[in-house]
């Protein structure tokens, strides 16, 4: 036995290699065994040859593969990997940590047990009586609880007997009682939670509303497989009853993935005028699937029944998916039920769409179906030239909106196909690209019903484009601007494009899109982009980029005068990398007024305050102001205010405050609590508590209002 090494020692343990080596020196076949030494720290560390283990005490420290080990005393075979680690044992790795008396652990595997642990692995901690780690990438612990909470007596607890931990991946558990300060409050006959998914896995909501009156909503989420998981609801509005529905996320191999959602309101309101129903029935069906069929072929589809009596009886303005989801309302307000599959070839695709209505209240265009074929500009052989075409067969049926009769209703079937040449070129310092286009269209019959002949329409036009630069040694912190070098970049733009009469004039189609109101055409775009660079930190930025442009149309044939369009105006500014400021404009240049403006001002003035204003001018319509604060007034409490005025409102007269809102939240340790109330003119007032863990943030029931203002940053 070697003599025991003193403080302060580290032993690198040699048989670690010397042993593998006579091993692999008798047997070719381990040729792919590799070894990696184990290095050991300790106030005494023992190496004994005849048992070959290492033995050390005091302040011991061990790491190997990624893996860290301290205690006081350990014991470790060094062919094995085996250890036993005694007296405040903690082991530590990138998905974890897990202290416990006793660790007994093979490093080469990662497995072992810990008796008496704690456990971290983020975003949860724990106690159970024993942890069996059985892999790297999985232990279990045993008769214990797991919170969010890092406190020694945590402020809530999910107590079981078996707990399977995935750190990084997941966590499940069956058989859980809930505490809150020690009172047992439910029970979870199983509980799956992702922890790559920000959201809770059960959330309440209650707060109050004019039209809902006191209401709790309320998602349970669950996982029934990895490839299966869904949303219970159960919602409860005092002035309109009960609502329930469900939603479920899926996935296969074999057919893709997707999600469903179904949603039923039997309401009974208690505020409507006499003779009116007593009820009325209101559901949602969604379904959105995609499936990737090959490296090249793709499926997407999408499903949206509504049905709604309350709006068939009562009106129009009563909406099924305004009224119980209005963040979906503001992003589509009529869903298109559609499949989509998209085949993409060497150099071309192909997309072949089926879209027919199912709500019968939406003006929507049926499809049945579009097939489209793309083929970009590809080089033709070794010459310079290039070819481009589109092509699509269609079948339409324009729908108006029911009690519109059906023979308001427009069809059509249609070919349509471009060809363009072109001959991208560098003519001096200019990038200019000439090209041709001939456009051909079939249709199955007039806007009478009328056969015709195709409508042909022949194109000609160039584009041209350059740029120039200049740049400025000027080095300057003036008003904290920051500045290390200008670049000024110019770049005009020019596109011409002129098309002759088609053979048939649009006044005899029935109208669908833009394909079928085509007219003779002879004008240029002009764009003109301005941009201002600097450096800061080595990297570029850009202070300000102006662009304008606008379409200039010729002389007609009917001798009718050129005539500018609209200018277009677009600024984007960062003075400051806490500042930026987007506006865009609209100027119509033979009214001689802008038709529409709008700005938005980010202001991020610290970590902790940040304040937000944007404004929206439509001239004969509306003219909208919206402002946000955000302010956290202490490490525990932040305070939020989103207002919303209208400075002119042509359709109702309206001016002043519209809508206000203020949120207060208090972080409460692992839980943040969010106390809102809102205000809308018209439609009465609005307050909600929300708690949410922090771990988790993210809510599934959104309510609030906010400002979405660009964000501010320095670099692009």
């Amino acid at each position: 036995m070697l003599k025991p090494f003193r403080k302060p020692i580290q032993l690198l343990v040699f048989a670690i290699f010397l042993l593998p080596g006579i091993i692999l020196a008798e047997d070719d076949s381990n040729k792919e065994v590799t070894s990696q030494a184990i290095t050991v720290n300790g106030d005494t560390v023992e190496y004994l040859s005849d048992s070959k283990e290492i033995s050390a005490t005091g302040n011991v420290s061990v790491i190997y593969k990624g893996t860290k080990l301290t205690c006081q005393k350990l014991v470790v075979n060094t062919q094995t990997k085996e250890g036993v680690a005694l007296g405040g044992a903690r082991m530590e790795d990138a998905k974890g940590v897990i202290e416990g008396e006793k660790i007994r652990y093979n490093f080469a595997a990662k497995t072992g047990t810990i008796l008496e642990p704690s456990f971290r692995a983020d975003p949860y901690f724990g106690r159970s009586e024993k942890v069996d780690k059985i892999s790297d990438a999985e232990f279990i612990a045993k008769r214990g609880y797991m919170t969010t909470c890092s406190l020694n007596k945590p402020h809530y607890r999910l107590k079981s007997r078996r707990m399977n931990f995935f750190p990084g991946d997941k966590v499940r558990i069956r058989d859980a009682t809930m505490y809150v300060r020690g009172v047992p409050l439910g029970y979870l006959p199983q509980y799956n939670q992702s922890l790559k998914d920000p959201i809770m896995h059960v959330q309440v909501t209650p707060g109050k509303r004019k039209d809902w009156g006191g209401y709790i909503l309320t998602a349970w989420r669950y996982k029934l497989t990895d490839n299966l998981s869904g949303r219970i609801y159960f919602d409860v509005r005092s002035k309109l009853g009960v609502a329930e529905g469900f939603g479920a996320n899926y996935k296969s191999e074999n057919f893709g993935k997707g999600d469903f959602k179904y949603y039923y309101s039997h309401e009974e309101p208690t505020d409507l005028p006499q003779n009116t129903p007593a009820n009325f029935e209101r559901y949602l069906i969604r379904w959105r699937h995609q499936w990737d069929i090959g490296e090249r072929t793709n499926l997407v589809s999408e499903y949206y029944k509504i049905t709604d009596s309350k709006r068939s009886i009562l009106g129009t303005q009563y909406n099924m998916l305004k009224d119980y989801f209005f963040r979906e309302y503001e992003k589509d307000s009529q869903p298109l039920s559609y499949t989509l599959l998209h085949h993409s070839f060497s150099y071309s695709s192909l997309d072949f769409t089926v879209q027919k209505r199912i709500n019968r209240w939406y003006q929507q265009l049926e499809k049945l179906p579009e097939i489209k074929y793309s083929l970009p500009n590809l080089k033709i052989g070794e010459t310079p030239f290039y070819f481009e075409n589109s092509s699509s067969l269609s079948s339409f049926n324009y729908k108006y909106p029911v009690p519109s009769d059906a023979t308001n209703d427009i069809s059509m079937n249609r070919f349509d196909t471009s060809n363009k040449f072109s001959l991208p070129m560098k003519v001096a310092f200019i990038q200019f690209t000439p090209f041709v286009m001939n456009r051909l269209t079939y249709y199955d019959k007039d806007s009478n019903g009328a056969s015709l002949a195709p409508r042909n329409i022949f194109y000609s036009g160039s584009d041209a484009s350059t740029k120039f630069y200049r740049i400025f040694d000027v080095k300057s912190n003036f008003l904290g601007l920051d500045i290390n070098g200008l670049r000024h970049i110019i770049t005009p733009t020019i596109a011409y494009s002129y098309n002759y009469e088609p053979t048939v004039k649009s006044s005899r189609l029935k109208q669908i899109d833009s394909v079928d109101s085509i007219g003779r055409n002879n004008s240029a775009t002009l764009e003109l982009s301005n941009k201002l660079q600097t450096k800061r930190k080595n990297k570029s930025v850009d202070l300000a980029d102006f662009r304008i442009n606008s379409a200039y149309t010729f002389k007609t044939r009917e001798g009718r005068g050129g005539s500018l369009g609209d200018l277009l105006f677009d600024l984007t500014l960062l003075p400051y990398s806490w500042m930026r400021l987007d506006t865009d404009a609209t100027y119509s240049h033979y009214h001689d007024y802008f038709t529409n403006a709008n700005y938005d001002f980010g202001f991020s003035l610290n970590k902790d305050l940040s304040i937000g204003i944007g404004q929206r001018y439509q001239r004969k319509s509306s003219n909208e102001l919206t402002t946000s604060f955000n302010w956290r007034l202490s490490p525990k409490w932040r305070f939020s205010v989103y207002e919303r005025f209208f400075l002119k409102d042509i359709p109702t007269s309206n001016k002043g405050l519209k809508e206000q809102e203020y949120t207060i939240s208090r972080d409460l340790h692992c839980w943040q609590m969010d106390l809102a109330y809102n205000v809308k003119r018209g439609e009465g007032e609005s307050i909600w508590l929300i708690f949410r863990l922090k771990a988790f943030p993210e809510m599934e029931i959104n309510l609030n209002q906010s400002y979405h203002g660009p964000k501010s940053g320095a670099a692009r």
